[in-house]
């Protein structure tokens, strides 16, 4: 392969990258996995997810559990559904996993959050609250002491 050939795929993969990012994006509440990404761009499993944590820094199924945890303390911040209820309608479909994936992000569980930052983003313009909530990347939140 040549030169320009490599660089021509990698830019190929690139824009199929982002078309999956696109995709978990959009459908995060949705039944996905890294088998029906990779089909719909055309790569296999493995190459998706090397390939998508080389671009991006994480997993597939990283980046779509932190999407989700997104979605999640928005809707935990509202405060008129349940820590269960929130579970379900990000696309969860284990109360454990969703928990346990919620706290590693955000350091401290679903039901604490939803108590103590009901009230954190009043007043503030969206993008600024966006901002200011989006849970840790690539690295899990620090320990709290429990007192």
């Amino acid at each position: 392969m040549t030169r320009r050939a490599a660089e021509e795929q990698y830019l190929l993969d690139l824009a199929r990258l982002r078309r999956v990012r696109d995709r978990i994006d959009r459908e995060y509440a949705q039944p996905l996995d890294v088998e029906a990404l990779a089909r719909g761009v055309h790569m296999s499993a493995g190459h998706l997810s090397r390939e998508f944590k080389r671009a991006y820094g994480e997993s597939p199924y990283s980046y779509l559990m932190t999407r989700r945890i997104e979605r999640a303390m928005s809707l935990l911040r509202r405060g008129d559904l349940s820590v269960t209820e929130v579970c379900f309608t990000v696309g969860c479909s284990s109360l454990g996993t969703f928990s346990t994936r919620f706290t590693e992000l955000v350091g401290m569980p679903p039901s604490e959050y939803r108590l103590r930052e009901a009230d954190a983003t009043d007043g503030m313009p969206t993008v600024v609250s966006k901002y200011v909530t989006r849970p840790v990347r690539n690295r899990e939140a620090p320990a709290r002491n429990r007192n």
